[in-house]
């Protein structure tokens, strides 16, 4: 797995994230944060990495708050078949 470290600064101010990632899944909630995984494009590269944020206005919470840096890890997409059931 490669990995690489980018600033919080690089990563809102140079490529607008989290807002403007490829894709934004909420992975998962807690009393007071929402968590996100999200993927995103850097010199023709594919990176996965990981935010919280506030679960309502009353939650001052932005993505990365309390990093310095943060460490993605680099993606490539592949197909993947699914079977399911369907009623008939």
């Amino acid at each position: 797995m490669n990995k690489i470290k980018f600033s919080k600064e690089f990563l809102r101010n140079e490529l607008d994230l989290p807002y403007g990632a490829i894709e934004d899944n909420i992975t998962d909630t807690s009393r007071w944060s929402i968590h996100h995984t999200i993927i995103f494009e850097h010199e023709g590269k594919y990176y996965r990495t990981h935010y919280s944020e506030g679960a309502t206005e009353m939650q001052d919470e932005r993505p990365w708050e309390y990093d310095n840096e943060v460490e993605c890890t680099e993606v490539h997409q592949v197909e993947k078949v699914v079977k399911v059931w369907e009623a008939v």
